[in-house]
């Protein structure tokens, strides 16, 4: 049997994950989404208008953008705030990035009408995979934004086609482990990020050799490791959205 890890889990054991929806009233949907250590609140707050440049170059339909940001309290040693310096890093640009693209991966935007969808990720406490459990909470987010819309008969069907989820798997002292805690991490030498729906299409693979190459073998025996993490996550997702969709309607 292959050794516990630093968390006691197995090498395809996920995280504990938890989840709080309505952490933030004011928004249209909200989630607290725990991924073990890794806490970060996702909200999604619907605008009735799209950009400008849609209605410039008359591009019909909504839009979803996303901002993501850790709090200054999140990691060990204080982490100044963008504003503090003057411009967003680049790594916060890159995850704001592939947040959107996969929500929007998952989303008709002529179905949302002319509404804007914004996605905050705000992580609170940092160990590992932030990005990760920002997508799967933005989701979850997003889709009960979307019910207040077909509730108040704003649209007339949902725009989102399918859900979306990511998860990390990495090479950890040669062996492929799931849901990379901070550790496992910054020592891996091999990390990627998938990013997959419920139905299991792949929305984005990122995987690089820290210092490191990997095998065509190893790249499939990650893969197939992220695939099995994240057909659980989208049954958590499935059994957390019947418990609160179907409370709202009740």
């Amino acid at each position: 049997m292959p050794a516990p890890r630093s968390d006691s889990r197995l090498p395809a054991q996920l995280r504990p994950i938890t989840l709080e929806a309505g952490i933030a009233p004011y928004a249209s949907g909200s989630v607290l989404i725990g991924f073990g250590n890794t806490r970060v609140i996702c909200a999604a707050t619907i605008e009735p208008k799209v950009p400008s440049w849609m209605k410039q170059q008359g591009v019909k339909g909504g839009w979803l953008t996303a901002e993501y940001s850790m709090l200054p309290y999140s990691t060990l040693d204080r982490k100044p705030r963008d504003i503090s310096k003057g411009k967003i890093d680049g790594r916060t640009i890159e995850i704001q990035r592939l947040i959107g693209r996969s929500l929007r991966a998952v989303l008709d935007l002529q179905k949302l009408g002319e509404n804007t969808l914004w996605i905050d990720c705000d992580v609170l406490q940092a160990d590992g995979g932030t990005r990760t459990a920002s997508i799967t909470g933005a989701y979850l987010a997003a889709r009960l934004a979307i019910q207040k819309l077909l509730d108040a008969k704003k649209i007339a069907e949902s725009p989102l086609v399918d859900s979306v989820a990511a998860v990390s798997v990495g090479l950890f002292k040669g062996e492929a482990l799931l849901d990379l805690n901070y550790v496992e991490d910054k020592d891996a030498e091999v990390d990627a990020n998938v990013v997959m729906t419920g139905r299991g299409q792949f929305v984005e693979v990122q995987s690089s050799g820290e210092e490191s190459t990997f095998s065509q073998e190893q790249l499939d025996a990650l893969l197939g490791l992220a695939k099995s993490g994240l057909q659980e996550l989208a049954g958590i997702q499935n059994a957390f959205l019947a418990k609160h969709l179907l409370a709202g309607a009740s």
